[in-house]
């Protein structure tokens, strides 16, 4: 069964400027992820994806086509999800630990047991000891990994993630790259990654879906990514370009595509 299923979508917005103009977003696109798989999207600025990734997680109703979670169609706030936003949505005024924790407990979780739980996810993603900073005294590294470990807290079977990591050094951002693959391979939960970055892409994937530019994005092509797991980001990052035999589509090398959609990411 697929963990989410974006079935012939179509997303159309109304002009500000002109009253009774309509930009199309998105047009007529399928996307599918399997329970368990990591499927990134890939594509030029302003393509879509954040627009798609909204309309997975119910944050934006579709102006045509279907959202299914486990089979069932989405109504709403796709409350099986969690969605990890490109800037932290961290609560400034609330330490690192009751950011954690805030999910837990709107979920009626016992402020005991939240707690007890925030301090684990902290520790998971090397944060022991940070719990009582702020926000603003924490980097941009350590505040990806509360933000994270706040979307894992909540223990989601569909992870929603929009280019998390973009604004990071690359030092933090590969780092943060493996700490996600490591905690993704414990639970192995269904994974959307937005992102811009093939290589990106191509390291932490299962599946890499490569849209157009817009307006009017729809998927050109879709690649499996057959490098074996366990991975280090920065290990598969360093291989040669030509090594990239191993995103495939039809059975055939598409190594000039690929060389394409990175030129226009």
């Amino acid at each position: 069964m697929h963990a989410l299923e974006l079935n012939d979508i179509t997303v159309t917005f109304r002009s500000r400027e002109e009253r009774d103009a309509r930009y199309t977003a998105v047009a007529r696109t399928t996307l599918k992820v399997a329970a368990g798989e990591f499927v990134s999207v890939v594509g030029p600025t302003g393509c879509g994806k954040s627009t798609l990734l909204n309309v997975g997680a119910g944050l934006l109703e579709p102006s045509g086509g279907e959202v299914l979670v486990f089979g069932e169609r989405l109504a709403g706030i796709n409350r099986r999800a969690g969605y990890m936003f490109q800037s932290d949505a961290l609560m400034p005024w609330r330490s690192a630990l009751d950011n954690v924790m805030v999910g837990l407990q709107y979920r009626g979780l016992p402020d005991a047991d939240a707690r007890a739980q925030a301090q684990d996810w902290l520790a998971r993603v090397g944060l022991t000891g940070f719990g009582d900073r702020y926000p603003h005294e924490l980097s941009g590294g350590m505040r990806k990994r509360t933000a994270l470990a706040q979307t894992l807290a909540l223990d989601p079977d569909i992870i929603l993630m929009d280019e998390p990591f973009s604004a990071l050094d690359v030092q933090t951002r590969q780092l943060m790259e493996n700490e996600v693959l490591e905690l993704w391979a414990a639970k192995r939960k269904a994974v959307l990654f937005i992102t811009h970055d093939l290589d990106e892409a191509i390291a932490m994937s299962d599946r890499v879906v490569v849209l157009s530019a817009g307006p009017a994005t729809h998927p050109i092509g879709e690649f499996t990514i057959d490098l074996p797991r366990p991975r280090d980001v920065a290990e598969v990052r360093s291989q040669p370009r030509a090594s990239w035999s191993c995103i495939r589509r039809s059975g055939r090398c598409c190594a000039t595509r690929c060389s394409r959609a990175t030129r226009s990411s």
